[in-house]
C-alpha cells in the first residue's frame, strides 16, 4: 500500500508557496482581478479558508458538515460563490490568517487520521490522503489564478504528481458530467515531469491504442482549467482521447466556461 504522508507535506508545502505569494500583497492588490469572472485575489484566498473549513468539519464534527451540505443543496449554484464572497470582505490581514489557522488545523487531522477512515463530502466518501490530494489541487489550481493576476511565473515542482493523478482519474467523470458516456477502454497517459530529467509520470496499460502524452504542467493546466487546450503542448492520439482532451477537469461539480485560447477577443 502506497505511503500517504507524500501528500500531506506536499500539500503543506503548496500552500505555505502559495502564502509567500501573497503574504506581503498591498490591498490594491488583493483586491485585483483574477481570470475567474468577478473573483479577486482575495476570493481566491477565501474560497481556499471557506474549503479548509469544510473539510475539517467533515472530518472532525458530523453534524456541522452536515449543516454546511443542507446549505449547498439549498443553492447549488451559489454557495461556493457565496462562501468566496464572504470571505473576500475581511480584511486581508485576518482573511490571511483564517487561511493559516485553518489549513494548519486541518493538516493536522488530516495527516493524523487512521488509515482507512472515509470522511464525507460534497461527492463521495473521502480518505485523509484523498481529501489532502484534492485540497492540494485547489490549493495549486487557485493560485494559479492569482499567479495569472499578478502576473508571476511559478516553477513547476513535482508536487503536480498529485494534480495529474487526479485528473487521470477523474476521466469518466468529465464524460459523465456532460452526459455523455466514458470509453470502456483505457488511456495510456504518459507525462514529462517538471524536474526535467527526462522522467515520465505514466497511467494506464502500456500498449493502450488510445494515448496522451505531453508535459505534466501542461497536462495539469488542462484538467484544471486553467488553459485553452489550443495553447498546450498536450496531445492525443485516438478519437476518443481526442475528446476527452477537451472536456477533461480534475474537479467535481460543472465544468464550466474554462479558459479561451490566447489572443481570443471575449
Amino acid at each position: 500500500m502506497t505511503d500517504p504522508t507524500p501528500v500531506f507535506d506536499d500539500l503543506r508545502d503548496e500552500s505555505e508557496e502559495l502564502d509567500r505569494l501573497v503574504g506581503e500583497l498591498s490591498e490594491d492588490a488583493w483586491a485585483l482581478a483574477t481570470p475567474a469572472a468577478g473573483w479577486t485575489v482575495a476570493h481566491q484566498i477565501a474560497h481556499l479558508a471557506w474549503t479548509d473549513r469544510s473539510a475539517l468539519l467533515a472530518a472532525t464534527d458530523l453534524e456541522a458538515f452536515g449543516a454546511e451540505v443542507e446549505k449547498a443543496l439549498a443553492a447549488p449554484d451559489r454557495f461556493v460563490d457565496e462562501g468566496a464572497e464572504e470571505g473576500a470582505g475581511l480584511p486581508p490581514a485576518r482573511l490571511l490568517a483564517e487561511w493559516r489557522a485553518g489549513r494548519d488545523a486541518l493538516h493536522k487531522v488530516l495527516s493524523s487520521a487512521p488509515r482507512g477512515v472515509r470522511f464525507p463530502w460534497y461527492g463521495p466518501p473521502m480518505s485523509g490522503a484523498s481529501m489532502a490530494t484534492a485540497r492540494l489541487m485547489e490549493t495549486w489550481a487557485h493560485g494559479q489564478d492569482i499567479a495569472d493576476a499578478l502576473h508571476v511565473m511559478r516553477p513547476p515542482t513535482d508536487r503536480l504528481r498529485h494534480v495529474a493523478r487526479i485528473g487521470v482519474r477523474a476521466r469518466d467523470f468529465a464524460f459523465g458530467v456532460r452526459g455523455m458516456s466514458a470509453p470502456e477502454e483505457e488511456f495510456r497517459v504518459e507525462l514529462t515531469a517538471p524536474s526535467g530529467d527526462g522522467e515520465l509520470w505514466t497511467y494506464g496499460p502500456e500498449d493502450a491504442a488510445q494515448r496522451v502524452t505531453g508535459p505534466a504542467l501542461d497536462f495539469c493546466l488542462l484538467v484544471t482549467r486553467r488553459a485553452h487546450r489550443a495553447d498546450l503542448a498536450v496531445r492525443a492520439q485516438g478519437a476518443d482521447a481526442d475528446r476527452w482532451l477537451d472536456i477533461a477537469q480534475a474537479f467535481a461539480g460543472p465544468p464550466g466556461g474554462g479558459r479561451p485560447p490566447k489572443g481570443a477577443t471575449e
